[in-house]
């Protein structure tokens, strides 16, 4: 079982990807992912966070609960990946510091002194 058969099979074709399989893992399904797939589409949004607020609950039941609540449909999303701009990627290298801690101190430096880090970054790309 991968991730587009069950998106799948919640989404358009209906057929149950559990069916014949005695016992199943997180490993093998992996409610996180699927929910934040359903997370992207204003009609799933709200079946993806009850999924979310109930993370306790067997996959085999969660995924029947999408299937049975979301209606037949095509979908198709990109997954949002965030990027980081030049200034965080050379404040991680200047302090040594990890992509939070970046985003955590990037508004007190001024913008002179970030420019002065990229401008001393910048031959190390």
């Amino acid at each position: 079982m991968n991730l587009s058969e069950v998106l799948n099979s919640i989404n358009y074709n209906k057929d149950d990807v559990f069916d014949g399989l005695p016992a199943v893992t997180n490993k093998e399904y992996v409610p996180f992912i699927v929910n934040k797939a359903f997370s992207y589409f204003p009609d799933t949004l709200l079946q993806a966070n009850n999924m979310n607020m109930r993370p306790g609950l067997d996959p085999r039941m969660q995924y029947h609960y999408l299937k049975s609540s979301i209606r037949k449909k095509k979908r198709f999303s990109k997954w949002n990946r965030k990027t980081d701009s030049p200034a965080i990627e050379a404040i991680k290298k200047h302090y040594n510091y990890s992509n939070s801690k970046a985003e955590e101190i990037i508004d007190l430096l001024t913008e002179d002194q970030i420019e002065s880090i990229i401008k001393l970054h910048t031959h190390d790309v």
